[in-house]
């Protein structure tokens, strides 16, 4: 009798004591103390962001992506990591999954980027206690994109990768602040985002689909307020006249140059419109993660011709390769850049 308590006493220790059960307290950007498991493989992305960082860190834990790679976003990553299921979206709008979604794929952690807000905190909260699944909710604004990568490389068990990442997004926007800081605000141009096919969707102040433009000092016409996306009249976009226009269509990118009215805004007449690359994710928005990285300095070069130098197409060749783990060939960059719309004209 005494053997068997013996054995079952020291069984109770031992899984105690496994790895496997261990847990380790994590603090998130909204300030929830979050319960995580000692080890963690297997990770759902609640939205777009979070899937692009789990990406760059620790693709083998990604279980699934928000939306199926379409045939030309696949060639950007390695095939096993594009022909991932199709799980949709916790948070954001056009949320298309449930918690019975989650539940079914046994993730270790779900991992949100992008708002900490009451809204988006109490929705982790939900979640979490639902499905009793540890919930990561970290701030997704640009300039935290160094830190976030640091954050969630500590959650995932791979702080070498973080700090290798997160020195390299720290660098790019370093180099990029000390050189606008020596150009005079009345050097800096004006630009409008137009989204979408008509042009007529753009960020307010603040918002962070237009955190581009502000961190690299140039002047959101929309700008005067603050707020998110927003629908504008083309008779304001003329009003505004700004200098650039970036877009991330390329239905209008196409158009623009047609219409007679939109012929009336500067951008337009100097042939300063310019197309956002979108493969396999959005340089400029879409989604607003730490994809952008990569197009700060495409836009720099913009803002700001001779002022930075880059080597477009190498410094394409390196990121992809940091962060969407296979360097594309010089074919796929060309193809890349010569898209209408993404060099200057």
């Amino acid at each position: 009798m005494k053997s068997v308590r013996f054995v079952a006493v020291l069984l109770a220790v031992l899984a105690l004591a496994s790895p496997a059960l261990a847990a380790r307290e994590f603090t998130d950007d909204a300030g929830r103390k979050v319960t995580l498991p000692d080890r963690i493989e297997r990770v759902y992305a609640a939205g777009p962001p979070a899937s692009v960082l789990v990406l760059a860190l620790a693709p083998d834990k990604l279980i699934g992506w928000t939306r199926h790679f379409r045939d030309d976003e696949s060639q950007w990553v390695p095939k096993k990591y594009a022909e991932l299921p199709e799980l949709g979206r916790l948070t954001g709008r056009g949320s298309t999954a449930n918690v019975e979604v989650v539940l079914k794929e046994k993730p270790d952690v779900i991992v949100d980027v992008g708002s900490t807000r009451e809204t988006y905190a109490s929705l982790a909260d939900r979640v979490q206690s639902q499905t009793g699944i540890p919930y990561v909710l970290l701030d997704g604004h640009l300039e935290t994109t160094p830190a976030q990568l640091e954050k969630l490389a500590s959650v995932l068990g791979v702080p070498e990768r973080g700090k290798e990442l997160s020195a390299y997004a720290s660098r790019i926007m370093g180099e990029l602040r000390d050189g606008i800081a020596a150009i005079p605000m009345d050097k800096r141009p004006t630009i409008y985002y137009a989204r979408g096919p008509q042009g007529l969707q753009t960020g307010l102040g603040g918002s962070i689909n237009v955190e581009a433009i502000e961190l690299l000092g140039a002047k959101n016409v929309a700008g005067g307020e603050r707020g998110g996306l927003t629908n504008v009249g083309l008779e304001q976009v003329v009003l505004w006249d700004p200098e650039v226009i970036v877009t991330n269509d390329p239905n209008f990118y196409r158009d623009v140059w047609k219409l007679p009215v939109w012929n009336s805004v500067s951008a337009v007449r100097s042939k300063r419109v310019y197309l956002s690359p979108h493969l396999p994710f959005g340089w400029f928005d879409f989604p607003p993660g730490a994809n952008r990285l990569i197009g700060l300095i495409w836009l720099s070069d913009i803002l700001y011709p001779g002022t930075f130098h880059h080597d477009l197409k190498r410094e394409v060749a390196r990121f992809y390769k940091l962060f969407y783990q296979q360097e594309p060939t010089a074919a796929q960059v060309d193809s890349l850049l010569a898209e209408p719309g993404v060099s200057p004209r």
